[in-house]
């Protein structure tokens, strides 16, 4: 094994060196799980377009190999982030799971196979209303506001491209707040984004699911946004219950996020990084 002083970065918490440290030493007991839009994806302006950083693919082939499980937990439905990220048929990853709509739906390479519920009534009934809704705020499609079907399970509204995305992304949440409670749904804030999906079903509970499911005694989460802060207080409650674990951050653009990690990122290009440098110190002979 590596030394990790030669390249990988130093966490700036004891708990996140111990995480790192433990991964290093068993990586055969680690759990590797990544968000996908910002972290292993640069944000863009149309969500349609976004797609995984060149350099994540060969790392994430590299990696999965040497440790327990690997997985990518996005609000994204499962299969999208599985095309966006050129996850299929790639050498390594045959055993990657794709856990969508924050774990609700889950994708194996193993088999190829999306397994998800049934669509969500309280959605359907949001996504028949939110045109109307949208343009009682001066909102509607021609203002550059965006609605992004997430499989009958969620709906997110994007303020990106409006003319003023911070404003307008400050007067829907009120409304939208609104209409998601009518419909016993919550609203979730992201970087210009308004998620409306059911309650109960975050990254946390999928992260936690997913790592005891493994088996697991050490886990990495790496995440951009306020939908990771689930994740980041199950790997918090799982340190509680015994295991390490290291909180990586990509981006600062959320300062939530970055002021708990353990190791903070620039972006999906250094996260990329990081799971080359892990590959790389957990190859025998990669001194």
């Amino acid at each position: 094994m590596g030394n990790p002083a030669h390249s990988l970065p130093t966490p700036s918490t004891q708990a996140g060196r111990e995480g790192l440290a433990a991964l290093l030493a068993r990586p055969s007991r680690a759990a590797i799980a990544l968000d996908f839009d910002g972290t292993l994806a640069d944000i863009v302006p149309d969500p349609e377009q976004s797609r995984a950083h060149p350099g994540v693919v060969p790392a994430l082939s590299a990696l999965a190999p040497l440790v327990a499980a690997v997985a990518v937990i996005t609000g994204r439905p499962a299969d999208t982030a599985v095309r966006y990220g050129g996850f299929a048929g790639a050498p390594g990853l045959e055993h990657l799971v794709v856990l969508g709509h924050y774990g609700a739906e889950r994708w194996d390479a193993a088999t190829g196979a999306v397994t998800a519920p049934a669509p969500d009534l309280g959605v359907q009934a949001v996504r028949a209303e939110l045109p109307a809704v949208l343009e009682e705020r001066g909102a509607g499609a021609d203002s550059g506001t965006w609605i992004e079907e997430k499989g009958g399970r969620a709906v997110a509204v994007h303020t990106r491209r409006a003319a003023d995305p911070h404003a307008t992304f400050a007067a829907l949440r009120a409304p939208l707040s609104e209409l998601a409670a009518r419909h016993g749904l919550i609203v979730e804030p992201g970087r210009l984004v308004l998620e409306l999906r059911p309650p109960g079903v975050d990254k946390g509970v999928a992260l936690e699911e997913y790592v005891k499911a493994v088996g697991a005694e050490t886990v990495l989460y790496a995440g951009d946004d306020l939908g990771d802060l689930a994740a980041y207080a199950a790997v918090d409650k799982l340190r509680a219950q015994g295991l390490t674990g290291l909180l990586v951050c990509s981006g600062t653009e959320v300062p939530e996020l970055a002021e708990r990690a353990d190791l903070l990122l620039a972006g999906p290009a250094a996260v990329a990084d990081l799971l080359g440098e892990l590959a790389g110190h957990l190859r025998p002979g990669s001194d």
